[in-house]
């Protein structure tokens, strides 16, 4: 195992990470996440825990649940915020388990117009007929997704507008797992109240850029708001529920979902970790941090199209962008598999139109993990040459192989272009720092 850990160690100093919801912690997190903490069962709360000697972890927990008000500018009278899921896909569902009822309807962003699976996506099984349920969201709730406009990428909020008249929703999610653009609160907010909705925002992609203010907030407009705090937020990887304190008790309901109803004890080493990582996020270090992320990102984004390539929504608010290869007529799978062979994690992803969310039409790609190695605008250049060279030698291998992934696959071990930008990515990666990692 410690042969593994060192081998992972060396497989991302030694490439470009670019998938977008990843990101590299520091030490100071680390440190937490291989504490004392892990050893303590804590189910329950501050104050109220099922096992007795958490009085030092209910120090813990009240910490992680201060900074993360502050760190978002929130007042303890009118929010509160619950830091046990154990990731964002537990958060989400544990706030469908609190404020909805079995087959409720809820409306979420659909997944290839930018949506995530917890949000309702389903699908049709052609050899039945018959709804295909992917996530357990739209399982045990009806969901009526909402879609990007074809032509401009952007959400078309005049069809939300429409299908939740007809729909009637009891919650409305608005935040994505891909979308570029900012996303318009109030009107959300409008269309909810139109319709008797609650709003909730799944804000874990951009959740860094809130806190610093580098993205806009959506806690004026929502009743509650949740995020992970692995990506952009850089901290370990973990979940957090903001939720409205008024009449309508969210904070009962929604503790009650995260324990008893959906986890057992918290992993108190990650709620540490959490609350290291947002006194850092509280540092202007962090916001200059963001900023910069934002920066990398559209310097990448004018790289490609300038070099003829076509962006979803043309290009990116935020920290991430939607590469469109279906010009090119190549899928999101190859260039995944072949950027994996020289160096480059990115990850494919369905555009608006794509039928196949295992064969999609594009990919993905991020720029927090490597703003936290210290790129900038002349690296992400220089990131853009890799990637315009990785695209041409698929388009090249796939007129030579075929379309077959697996012929295609079985011709990237021996292709000397491919090989030669390997050694490329690699000697680049590896002049950049690595957080968290010492040498």
């Amino acid at each position: 195992m410690f042969a593994l850990i060192q081998a992972e160690q060396d497989r991302q100093r030694g490439g470009l990470e670019l998938i977008a919801s990843e990101n590299f912690t520091s030490t100071a997190v680390m440190q937490c996440l291989g504490s004392c903490l892990t050893n303590k069962y804590a189910e329950g709360i501050p104050g109220k825990r099922y096992y007795g000697g958490n009085q030092v972890i209910d120090k813990v927990e009240t910490l992680c649940q201060t900074r993360a008000l502050e760190a978002y500018g929130l007042n303890d009278a009118e929010w509160g915020v619950n830091v046990q899921p154990y990731s964002g896909s537990p958060a989400n569902f544990a706030v469908y388990t609190a404020l909805l009822k079995p087959h409720d309807r809820i409306m979420g962003l659909d997944l290839p117009s930018g949506g995530h699976l917890t949000h309702g996506f389903y699908t049709l099984n052609k050899k039945t007929g018959e709804r295909k349920s992917i996530s357990a969201t739209s399982v045990y709730f009806e969901s009526l997704p909402y879609h990007v406009d074809a032509t401009t990428g952007l959400i078309d909020y005049e069809k939300l507008e429409e299908y939740a008249s007809l729909f009637k929703p009891s919650m409305i999610i608005c935040g994505g797992s891909a979308y570029p653009r900012e996303w318009d609160y109030a009107r959300f907010r409008q269309i909810a109240d139109a319709n008797g909705a609650l709003l909730m925002c799944d804000m874990a992609h951009i959740s860094g850029l809130v806190a610093t203010k580098e993205a806009d907030s959506p806690f004026q407009y929502s009743d509650v708001v949740t995020t992970t705090t692995h990506k952009s937020l850089r901290g370990p990887r973990a979940g957090m529920i903001f939720f409205k304190k008024d009449s309508r008790d969210f904070e009962t309901k929604i503790n009650a979902a995260v324990f008893p109803a959906l986890q057992g004890g918290p992993h108190e080493h990650q709620i540490g970790g959490i609350a290291t990582q947002l006194k850092e996020v509280m540092a202007p270090e962090f916001k200059e941090y963001v900023i910069q992320l934002k920066k990398n990102a559209k310097t990448l984004a004018k790289v490609l199209v300038e070099k003829g390539y076509k962006l979803a929504t043309d290009g990116t608010d935020n920290h991430l962008l939607l590469w469109d290869l279906r010009p090119m007529d190549i899928t999101g799978s190859k260039l995944e598999t072949l950027c994996d062979k020289c160096h480059i994690t990115l990850n494919k992803n369905a555009i608006c139109g794509d039928k196949s969310a295992l064969s999609p039409g594009g990919v993905r790609i991020g720029t927090p993990a490597l703003t936290s190695r210290g790129f900038v605008e002349s690296d992400f250049e220089k990131v853009g040459e890799f990637l315009d060279r990785a695209v041409k030698i698929c388009i090249r291998i796939q007129s030579e192989k075929g379309k077959a992934l697996k012929v295609f696959t079985a011709a990237l071990d021996e292709d000397a272009e491919l090989k030669q930008l390997h050694s490329d990515v690699h000697e680049f990666a590896n002049k950049f720092p690595m957080p968290g990692v010492q040498i």
